[in-house]
């Protein structure tokens, strides 16, 4: 009987720091790396006077669509 009761005492001591200890292990570590993730910086830090050009072609060259050809519609009683 002293046992039991001596186990019981154990689990209830143990349990909930190592129920914490693994919570930290799987969802913890995510946490932190996510954090960092949205910290950093996500455009390079240029030097002050560099220009970038970017080239954005012209919308115009590609075939227009009009999604297909209109049909009638017709109500059917």
């Amino acid at each position: 009987m002293f046992k039991f009761i001596f186990l019981i005492l154990l689990l209830l001591v143990f349990v909930a720091p190592l129920r914490r200890f693994l919570f930290w292990l799987i969802v913890g570590r995510q946490i932190v790396k996510e954090q960092k993730k949205y910290h950093q910086p996500s455009a390079p830090i240029r030097p002050e006077g560099e220009i970038k050009v970017e080239y954005k072609p012209n919308r115009n060259d590609r075939p227009s669509d009009n999604g297909g050809q209109y049909v009638d519609y017709e109500e059917v009683k």
